[in-house]
């Protein structure tokens, strides 16, 4: 089968092939064939793509979706409200169905807006059946989902197993209880335990922020030879410059949430600081009750605080290709590049908040927003078209979100209007 996506404005983010300002992308067997300024595809399905921004779909490195229902209740809240909040009332009135329709909707929300790869950080992981709840919201969207667990409990290796078995190659990832909320010896038998079933490891570190541990958890790591090209260190506020350095040595990555991070009062965005130790970035979400869910409002934040020392094509490449390293998807997904999956999204040019469009990269990154997100194409498949996500009975999901919300915070006694504080 094949489909060739034809006279778009193409945003490769290939070096090798640039900006297109009229280009064609051929996608065969769910794959990138060609991107050239004009492909001759007898036979092939044609999009028209006049008039449209083609670009990588993005990639959201570090999201707790499980929170969806509880959009923009946190948008006030400090960190230690939203821990008190989303972890210690409403956490533990969830049921696997709650669990579910968080996930099954977040990640509908990620994928219209143009994720079409999502790290999905789950750390309601009470009891199994959450676990398994989570994965089949997950699956049952129709993106690159990576599922990262965020076990807790004195001995979550059975559990990791046993989730294993149900997540070959690289749709699993480890959330480390380590190395700030727990102790090294604990981080050790994680990152052991990861290295043994061959997934990456993702950990929260910022700053010393009220963690309980102190400021040094990266030199710790490096200590005990915990780092490596698949640790993933989400945030990173606060960290000093030799603990970057630390982390570009060893290969690790790091995920940035722009806007929860200055919204909640971390320590400033690492961002420039983490190039100058060489490390290319990436960008999450993070939490939806505290931020608005679509990569555009993160690329734009991004910029806007590290205004001078990054460029709006810095921005776009952690959206997309370098968040694509960060999950170890490099080969696969983040460039409009010819052998990998046909992720791709198509942008309305022609929007007036956007036209005329001379930069396409520094207009997605100024200017862009969900409702410009026409298409999206997710290993050559169409899951978004005309603006409407397809095969999704969205009335329903949102009817069923609604009942789970309401079910939740009226077992944990609180309000929904944003009059509650934490």
């Amino acid at each position: 089968m094949k489909t060739v996506v034809r006279g778009g404005m193409v945003v490769s983010m290939d070096p090798a092939i640039g900006d297109l300002p009229r280009g064609d992308v051929l996608i065969q067997d769910g794959r990138i064939a060609a991107v050239a300024p004009e492909i001759d595809a007898a036979g092939a399905e044609v999009v028209d793509a006049s008039g449209k921004i083609v670009l990588p779909g993005f990639v959201d490195t570090h999201r707790h979706t499980w929170q969806t229902a509880f959009r923009g209740l946190g948008a006030d809240w400090t960190f230690g409200q939203y821990r008190v909040a989303m972890h210690g009332t409403l956490g533990p009135h969830y049921r696997p169905e709650d669990v579910y329709l968080g996930n099954l909707l977040g990640r509908l929300e990620a994928l219209g807006s143009g994720a079409t790869t999502v790290l999905d950080w789950f750390h309601r992981a009470d009891r199994p059946e959450n676990a398994d709840a989570a994965i089949a919201g997950l699956r049952e969207a129709p993106g690159h989902s990576i599922f990262c667990y965020g076990a807790a409990g004195p001995d979550i290796a059975p559990e990791i197993r046993r989730v294993r078995a149900l997540l070959p190659g690289d749709d699993m990832a480890l959330g480390l209880r380590g190395p700030v909320v727990s102790t090294m010896d604990e981080t050790a038998e994680d990152v052991a335990l990861a290295r043994e079933l061959g997934l990456r490891v993702s950990t929260h570190v910022h700053g010393t922020g009220g963690w309980p541990r102190g400021d040094r958890p990266i030199a710790e790591m490096r200590e005990r030879g915990l780092l490596d090209d698949r640790t993933t260190i989400v945030h990173g506020n606060g960290l000093s410059d030799d603990q970057l350095a630390m982390l570009a040595d060893a290969g690790s990555s790091v995920s940035i949430s722009p806007d929860v991070e200055l919204k909640m009062g971390f320590e400033p965005l690492i961002t420039g600081r983490a190039l100058a130790a060489g490390i290319r970035p990436s960008l999450s979400i993070d939490d939806c009750p505290s931020a608005g869910g679509d990569m555009f409002s993160a690329m734009r934040t991004a910029l806007a605080a590290e205004r001078g020392g990054i460029t709006t094509r810095d921005v776009l490449a952690f959206a997309t290709v370098d968040g694509a390293r960060t999950c170890g998807r490099a080969a696969r997904t983040g460039s409009l590049t010819v052998g990998k999956d046909a992720d791709l999204v198509l942008l309305d040019a022609e929007d007036p908040s956007v036209f005329p469009v001379g930069d396409p990269a520094g207009t997605i990154v100024t200017a862009g927003h969900p409702g410009l997100v026409d298409s999206v194409f997710v290993a050559g498949r169409a899951v978004k078209r005309d603006g409407r996500l397809l095969g999704v009975d969205l009335p329903a999901l949102r009817a069923r979100l609604l009942e789970s919300r309401d079910r939740i915070a009226a077992a944990a006694g609180v309000a929904v209007d944003g009059s509650w504080t934490p």
